[in-house]
């Protein structure tokens, strides 16, 4: 089982803007994110909650949407069948997490069962569409992959849209909306915190 220390490690060794660099990066940050909810209480917990929260929905938004239709190619639709399962069930879950009180013992509860979850996703990513989509691609368009997967994340939803997710399709219609709606409600929260 790798660690945040180990993901940031390998995204270290990769070049500047390569898709997996910026997608180890981005493991290592949810880790830690995890961490931070269970080490917290009252208004800090639901904020670290509310920062992890939209780091996922981006996160697998442009996943689904970047990695996966190269991965089809390079590790199998099989693989890349399997990401785009899970990340829509880490979707409905995650709807679920941000309905409940964060103070709660369900709450904890819930999210320690999510967190297994997303780190095995997470695994499954590292050790086998990674290296097939690494292995099946020149540099350039590693790189270009990760300015693409970096601009899709500014346009994502902050929030799970269960509906929307495990299908790119539906994400490139349905995303740029449902993040302008998004983007308005949390902006709306934070003003009123």
């Amino acid at each position: 089982m790798s660690t945040a220390q180990t993901e940031r490690q390998e995204a270290a060794r990769l070049p500047e803007g390569d898709v997996v660099r910026v997608l180890l990066e981005q493991h290592a940050r949810i880790r830690d994110l995890f961490a931070e909810v269970k080490n917290s209480q009252g208004e800090q917990k639901q904020s670290r909650f509310d920062e992890l929260r939209a780091l996922l929905a981006v996160h697998e938004t442009a996943e689904e949407i970047v990695v996966r239709p190269t991965a089809k190619s390079t590790a199998g639709e099989a693989e890349a069948e399997a990401r785009n399962h899970e990340e829509q069930e880490a979707n409905h879950v995650l709807a679920e997490l941000e309905k409940m009180d964060v103070a709660s013992a369900d709450f904890d509860a819930k999210l320690a069962e999510f967190e297994r979850s997303v780190i095995d996703h997470a695994e499954h990513e590292e050790q086998e569409e990674f290296p097939a989509v690494r292995q099946g691609c020149d540099q350039d368009k590693l790189n270009g992959m990760g300015s693409r997967l970096q601009a899709v994340e500014k346009m994502a939803p902050t929030h799970p849209h269960p509906t929307a997710a495990g299908s790119p399709t539906a994400q490139v219609l349905t995303g740029p909306f449902a993040a302008m709606v998004d983007r308005v409600k949390d902006a709306m929260r934070s003003s009123g915190r």
